[in-house]
């Protein structure tokens, strides 16, 4: 007799193994099918001119000056002065529309004045030296970057146009990507600019 259950025996171990093998695929093959049908939650993200990854972040920009609603703004990473503008409501009537580089890119934490026709145009509140007396790389304008050393009207030009191209600089050693810069200039400038 214990030669005639010894197969009855093997064959019910192995129906029972392949019921659970059975089993096993159909539940992996469920979990494949609703992970097919269920969308992914969705990332955002923004590649920065150095090719590293972050987590895109929102701008906090002041409108003041010749707009509709002036005040404070929360942005998307990457905005431009246009879109500053078109928060606060457009500009108001008097506005001088002209002395406004609305392709410029904003920065986080600048304060964006509208002046108005026949005042001249302020200087941001962010775009110049900070409390240090270093020059910010992200904010300042020409005049301001024609301060530095060695930097004259077509550099600083440059330096705005590679910032308008790429974005915000994200470490001071970005200017050796502005033409005209090499690595003797940004030792000079190093210790006064920030980003």
């Amino acid at each position: 007799m214990t030669d005639a259950a010894s197969p009855r025996r093997r064959l019910g171990v192995g129906a029972a193994v392949v019921l659970v093998v059975a089993a096993l695929a159909v539940t992996v093959g469920i979990g494949i099918l609703r992970g097919a049908l269920t969308p992914a939650e969705e990332v955002s993200i923004d590649a920065t001119p150095t090719g590293i990854v972050t987590e895109t972040a929102d701008l906090y920009v002041h409108v003041s000056g010749a707009v509709r609603a002036p005040g404070l703004y929360v942005l998307p990473a990457g905005s431009r002065v246009v879109d500053a503008v078109a928060a606060a409501g457009g500009f108001a009537d008097d506005a001088d529309r002209a002395a406004v580089n609305l392709a410029r890119v904003l920065a986080d934490g600048e304060q964006l004045p509208v002046p108005r026709i026949g005042e001249s145009a302020p200087a941001s509140a962010g775009a110049s030296a900070t409390a240090d007396g270093r020059i910010n790389l992200n904010t300042a304008d020409a005049s301001q970057l024609e301060e530095l050393p060695r930097i004259g009207p077509a550099l600083a030009e440059r330096i705005i146009a590679w910032r308008d191209d790429n974005g915000r600089f994200t470490s001071v050693d970005d200017l050796l990507a502005v033409p005209g810069i090499g690595d003797k200039m940004l030792s000079s400038l190093r210790d006064l600019v920030t980003v």
